[in-house]
């Protein structure tokens, strides 16, 4: 008996790491996705979107749209059978203050 029962325990805790370990991989891909999209405004268009290939496989899904004052990005990031969503917003000013967009930038929402 105790040796079922460390057997079922030591399952569990390898399948609970496992689930973490995976989950966490997706949300590296999601957040590879937000450093992509703000490292790559359209400076014409009012939208943008870009999936993100490694490999062969689909880490990562990016929307971005031009709001009123900032940036919003959808992001869905791909691992294995898990996925994680992350939406993101950014100011003009904080995009303008990071080096996002640049100073001498004619427009930023024309």
């Amino acid at each position: 008996m105790k040796y079922f029962l460390f057997f079922v325990i030591s399952v569990s805790m390898f399948a609970q790491s496992g689930f973490d370990s995976e989950i966490d991989s997706a949300y590296s891909y999601a957040k590879k996705g937000v450093y992509w999209a703000f490292a790559n405004i359209p400076e014409t268009k009012k939208s943008a979107t870009q999936d993100i290939i490694r490999d062969d496989q689909l880490i990562a899904e990016v929307k971005l749209y031009k709001e009123f004052e900032g940036v919003k990005v959808d992001v869905t990031g791909y691992f294995k059978t898990y996925k994680v969503n992350i939406t993101a917003y950014k100011s003009y000013a904080t995009l303008k203050a990071e080096g996002y967009i640049k100073e001498n930038q004619k427009s930023f929402f024309d």
